[in-house]
């Protein structure tokens, strides 16, 4: 009798096993905060542009559409995330997609994430800030 109760006693405690909690329906918990939409200021505009055009064939012709922005804070840091479209005429593509990220407390620095790229429009979708579909050239 009693090594049937032992041996009950123990099987009722193996499933008490702590476990983690699962994550949040429909997101990763690894991924990147979302943005706080910010207006996109004179001075900002300035420093994005620049920014993009140093990785353009023909800087001095291209032409910037929709921008979107927005601030967050990522590991202690401050930035500002930048989707956008550029216009650079020196490639057959056009309208090229971009997101890049602006850093204040480092002097404003800019860092072009990507451009033209396929995962330009996810990213920019999963940090809050869904561009607008272009439509094609005729």
């Amino acid at each position: 009798m009693r090594k049937t109760v032992f041996l009950l006693s123990v099987a009722s405690l193996c499933g008490c096993v702590a476990t983690a909690p699962p994550p949040p329906l429909g997101g990763n918990p690894s991924s990147d905060p979302l943005v706080d939409p910010v207006p996109i200021s004179l001075a900002l505009e300035e420093i994005i542009t620049a920014g993009v055009r140093q990785h353009l064939k023909n800087p001095i012709a291209a032409k910037f559409g929709a921008m979107r922005a927005g601030e967050r804070s990522l590991n202690g840091r401050h930035e500002i995330v930048v989707c956008g479209y550029v216009d650079d005429k020196g490639s057959a593509g056009g309208n090229e997609p971009f997101i890049g990220k602006i850093h204040p407390d480092a002097g404003n620095s800019f860092e072009l994430v990507a451009i033209n790229d396929a995962s330009v429009s996810g990213a920019c979708k999963a940090a809050g800030l869904a561009m607008p579909e272009l439509k094609p050239n005729s």
